[in-house]
């Protein structure tokens, strides 16, 4: 009987320094490498404060995953959760919205492999890598959980050593006042181009839709509780470590940036850190960067497979997908719900030359909006959990309640609401909120016919 529980259970292969380096991974995209610098450019040194700020909302929204996911450690992922207290409806909103959010942006990172390989490679045909790559990340996959969780640590790894070093060069020549190309490296730099606010009020607000965008597939760690071996112990240890990575690796890569070179004297045609490494003698900087952002990208990719396969199970356990995504392999891998998002995800190799760029930013962006929109559904239900437990069932309790749940709530709900009047996002915001209300549609016709799930 043991034996045939553990083969219809995932496996618990995720070690704490796997779940350290996913909820990095999670919280650092290719965004930060590439368009830090018009992100910069529209808002000034007030970006600073709006990673401060939305970085203090994330850990809020982490910290109210993580007492869902430790008040029952029997439950796969927060999906669960969204079932137990919103119903079978909204885990099938959430589930099948959160599984596009990951299809959609790895569908725009396997084409960005294919670029950024051409960078060494002009000869290669575009489609080639991301075959490949995707292939390969499948195949890992496959093997087991631990693999995965092995590879994204290394993903995450390289990113991270390049912000650090961005961090010592930055704040290095900032302390010593080295002059780099026509200007002094100063912490003075931030404060002498018009102040912390040179684009005024609005200039912060739009910084804000960036900044969020830039913390997109931070909840992932909420997909890992069913293969952590120690989910007590490891997840509120990566997601209390959250601030100190923001601290780092956000606000102290934009000080340091921005104290090298004025804000208004950051390109916004390369990246921040090639000017900064570049500006510093480095030789190969943009080579450099073009392979840290290619395993940004073959990150995303990695852990697309990741939290598809494991959405698609958790709605399959659910009842809100085929019966047959539960089948699990014999190293406690989902195959066929792995199988399927490979699949999907085969369609951008073949469509890469035929799908404009312009539609896989569109995409991008709805897909960035749903996250939130995911984000806000975690904050009700844990608003409805601690309603149905006042006193919490957790030990691992949201610091504040229910004061910091709400304000986390108004926050994100007023980013929904600035992105719908913001012209740059209207029409991905529009095409969000139609999406929803079309899941939520294809859930009363799937079921119409079936009144015994209700």
């Amino acid at each position: 009987m043991e034996k045939s529980k553990g083969a219809n259970s995932l496996s618990r292969s995720l070690k704490s320094r796997h779940i350290q380096m996913i909820a990095i991974g999670g919280a650092i995209g290719t965004g930060l490498f590439l368009g830090s610098g018009s992100a910069i450019h529209t808002s000034g040194p007030s970006i600073i404060i709006s990673y401060l700020v939305v970085g203090i909302f994330c850990f809020l929204l982490m910290r109210a995953i993580g007492e869902l996911l430790l008040s029952d450690t029997t439950k796969h992922s927060f999906l669960d959760f969204v079932k137990e207290y919103l119903g079978d409806r909204w885990e099938f909103v959430t589930g099948w919205t959160y599984w596009f959010c990951w299809i959609s942006l790895a569908m725009a990172d396997l084409t960005a492999t294919g670029i950024y390989i051409k960078y060494w490679f002009p000869g290669v045909p575009q489609w080639i890598p991301p075959l490949i790559i995707l292939l390969c990340l499948f195949a890992a996959n496959l093997v087991n959980v631990g693999l995965f969780g092995e590879l994204e640590s290394w993903f995450s790894m390289i990113k991270v050593v390049a912000i650090i070093l961005l961090v010592i060069v930055g704040f290095g020549l900032a302390i010593f006042s080295v002059k780099v190309g026509n200007s002094t490296a100063s912490f003075g730099n931030l404060f002498s181009h018009g102040g912390l606010f040179p684009k005024g009020a609005h200039g912060f607000l739009l910084s804000f839709q960036m900044v969020v965008f830039a913390f997109v597939g931070i909840e992932m760690v909420g997909l890992t509780a069913g293969e952590t071996d120690d989910p007590e112990d490891n997840l509120p240890k990566a997601i209390n470590s959250l601030p100190i990575r923001i601290g780092l690796f956000y606000i102290g890569s934009m000080i340091a940036v921005m104290s090298v070179y004025p804000w208004n004297e950051i390109t916004t045609t390369s990246s921040p850190f090639v000017q900064v490494f570049s500006g510093v003698g480095i030789v190969g900087a943009a080579g450099i960067l073009n392979f840290v952002v290619l395993t940004a990208a073959i990150s995303a990719t990695n852990s697309c497979l990741f939290s598809t396969s494991r959405t698609m199970y958790a709605l399959s356990m659910g009842g809100n997908a085929s019966n047959f995504l539960t089948k699990l392999g014999r190293n406690g891998v989902p195959n066929i719900a792995l199988n399927f998002s490979t699949a999907f995800l085969l369609i951008i190799v073949i469509l890469n030359y035929f799908i404009p760029a312009g539609v896989f930013n569109l995409v991008s962006s709805v897909s960035t909006i749903n996250f939130v929109v995911v984000w806000v559904v975690l904050l009700i239900v844990h608003i409805k959990y601690r309603r149905a437990h006042p006193k919490g069932i957790s030990r691992f309790k949201m610091p504040g309640y229910p004061i910091t749940d709400y304000l986390s709530l108004a926050f994100f709900i007023f980013i929904l609401g600035f992105l719908l009047v913001s012209a740059s996002t209207r029409v991905a915001m529009i095409i969000s909120i139609v999406s929803v209300l079309i899941m939520l549609l294809a859930y009363h016709l799937i079921n119409a016919k079936q009144p015994s799930r209700h």
